[in-house]
């Protein structure tokens, strides 16, 4: 399976600007650019979109998990923080933090964080990552 998304670029770095679109159409020619990187202006940036692949990637991968031990979360809240630093003479991105918020009948808390941990690992983005990636998963009663 291929997915595709595109980047259009103009002009310099800090006075440039940019736009994403999507393959499904969610992001059209979404602006994004020195500012919305590094200044907080309205639009997008790298790390964001990321963030959000990483965060709907392992959300997905615990439903999955979640479904093979035969649990169904009735609700999942996940977030992924991307942190960019300066290495050496440029930047990287060297962590995901994932965050979870779940509630799933009747499952405890020792399985909960095992599936939770596996998904962490098993998701394809995770694995994509060269970075590290925590995860601090809070079962909802």
């Amino acid at each position: 399976m291929d997915k595709y998304a595109s980047a259009v670029w103009e002009g310099g770095l800090k006075d440039g600007r940019g736009q994403i679109s999507t393959e499904s159409g969610v992001l059209s020619a979404s602006p994004y650019g020195f500012n919305t990187r590094f200044e907080g202006k309205k639009g997008t940036n790298p790390e964001e979109l990321v963030a959000a692949a990483h965060a709907s990637c392992f959300a997905m991968a615990l439903s999955m998990i979640l479904g093979e031990a035969g649990f169904t979360a009735s609700h999942m809240d996940s977030k992924a923080v991307v942190t960019l630093d300066k290495v050496g003479d440029g930047f990287a991105v060297t962590k995901s933090h994932l965050t979870l918020s779940a509630a799933i009948p009747e499952i405890d808390q020792a399985q909960f964080q095992e599936l939770a941990g596996k998904a962490k690992a098993g998701c394809p983005i995770s694995k994509l990552l060269n970075a590290e990636i925590s995860l601090d998963a809070t079962l909802l009663s």
